[in-house]
């Protein structure tokens, strides 16, 4: 399991809710957060659902078609106490965005380095500035931490990016 299983898992912690509105959700208040696609959560739904994890009832108002409510079963909420456990205390050395393309920046003239380190750093502070604007959550702390997480992230890749702008400029 990932954490997009966690994130999915978690938001049925509180209560059962349709495909729809578990993406809807996500894409208003998480999307600082997370990139998860409405595909995506559609597989992992499917696949907590073949794990016995949720249970899918199917429910229909008036005229409307059918749609699937998802609910988490007693094998998912133990799942979910294990994934977050995993997840708060477990070191990922996953390897950030772009770490290969520096690896071949020397391919590059330095101006043309230059420009397209400088376009990276535009659109990260343009992130940082958008993520920043995020409306505090205000029920317990952990989507608050995750932002605040978020941001700190986002500052030191933009500080060091800066330098790493400065160290080519200085090489030229």
């Amino acid at each position: 399991m990932d954490e997009r299983e966690l994130l999915i898992l978690g938001l049925l912690m509180s209560q059962s809710q349709h495909g729809y509105q578990l993406n809807d959700f996500i894409e208003r208040n998480l999307g600082r957060v997370t990139d998860m696609k409405k595909a995506t959560a559609y597989a992992i739904l499917k696949r907590l659902d073949a794990a016995g994890y949720v249970e899918v009832k199917f429910e229909q108002e008036g005229n409307r078609p059918p749609r699937q409510v998802y609910a988490i079963t007693s094998a998912g909420e133990r799942a979910f106490g294990e994934l977050l456990r995993s997840s708060l205390s477990e070191a990922n050395p996953s390897v950030p965005h772009g770490s290969i393309g520096l690896m071949f920046l020397d391919h590059l003239p330095p101006d043309e380095q230059l420009g397209c380190l400088e376009r990276k750093l535009a659109k990260l502070d343009e992130l940082l500035r958008l993520t920043e604007l995020s409306p505090r959550h205000g029920h317990g702390i952990g989507v608050d931490l995750s932002i605040d997480h978020r941001i700190s992230l986002l500052r030191c890749e933009c500080d060091w990016l800066r330098g790493v702008i400065v160290r080519i400029r200085g090489q030229a």
